[in-house]
Parts: structure tokens; sequence; C-alpha cells
């Protein structure tokens, strides 16, 4: 029995694997590392491929998005500042024609005016001469008539007193005429 203790002690130690059994241990775990690179890696790597890939084209897409919402509102902005440059362009149309519009009634009424005011004159010109021509008769009668009266004889005579107040009047005129210098 010590001998079988002694052969159990010599065969059994634990410090020192069996041979046999690191072989089988060795070629199983080259045979697993196998299947995991050929089968398992690839599948791996592709599922972190098409990840990376969905990734990467979101990103794209939302950068895509991103520019197209920037040329969409800088087009929009185009658009609103050629929309304010148009309104003050056509206000200013508007402006200057309302100015023109206002100038050339203003040029009308002042012609019109003009005008009426030239007829006036010629109107009250006219009417002047004959409110003068109309004075001189009656002041020429009503001197023939007050002379008569004065003189006590009738002066008939329509040439002569026509005359007499002519001359009358002529004087008058000129002494108006001194004094004004």
């Amino acid at each position: 029995m010590d001998n079988a203790v002694i052969l159990a002690a010599e065969g059994a130690n634990p410090l020192m694997p069996n041979w046999w059994e690191v072989l089988v241990t060795l070629v199983g775990f080259l045979i697993l590392l196998f299947i995991v690179a050929k089968v398992a890696v690839p599948m791996f790597e592709k599922t972190f491929a098409e990840r990376t890939a969905a990734i990467e084209g979101g990103i794209e897409k939302a950068e895509a998005a991103q520019a197209e919402a920037n040329a969409a509102r800088d087009a929009y902005k185009q658009q609103l500042n050629d929309a304010r440059t148009e309104a003050g362009r056509i206000r200013e149309e508007a402006r200057s024609e309302g100015a023109e519009i206002l100038a050339e009634a203003k040029a009308k009424a002042s012609s019109e005016a003009a005008r009426m005011t030239e007829q006036a004159q010629t109107a009250i010109a006219a009417e002047r001469v004959a409110a003068q021509a109309s004075l001189r008769s009656e002041v020429g009668s009503l001197a023939t008539d007050l002379a008569s009266k004065i003189v006590g004889e009738a002066l008939d005579d329509d040439a002569r007193s026509a005359r007499v107040v002519d001359r009358f009047l002529v004087d008058l005129e000129a002494q108006q005429a001194g004094a004004a210098k």
C-alpha cells in the first residue's frame, strides 16, 4: 500500500498537468478560435459597419437637411429683401409721380389764375375806359348845366361845351400828374 500511495503520489501530481489533456484542450481552443474568427467576427464586423454606415448616413442626411434648410432660409431672406427693395422702389415712384402730379396741378392752377387775372385786368381796363367816357359825358353835361345856371345863359352848343369840358379835364389831369410827381 505504501507502493500504491507512492505510485499514486508520483502520477497524480496536481502541479504537473497531463500532456494529453493540454493537447486536447489546445486543439479544442484552436477549433473554437477558428470558428469565432471565421464566423462570429465577420458578423460582428458586418453589424458594426452597418451601424457605422447608418450613423454616418444619418449624420450626412441631417447635414444635407440642415444645408437645405439654410439654403431655403437664405432664399427666403433674399426674396424678402427683394420684396422690400421693390416696395421701396414702388413707394419712391409713387412719391415722384405724386410730386409730378402736384407740380403739374400747381402749374395748371397758376396758369389758370394768370389767365383769369389777365382777363379780369382786361375787363377792368375796359370798364375803366367805359366809366371814364361815361363820367366825361356826365361831368361835361353837369358842368355845362352848372355853367349855364351860373352865367345865366344857355350853353346849347354841344361841340363848344364838349371842347370846354375836355380842356377842363385835361387841365385837371395835368394838375393831378404834377401833384403826384
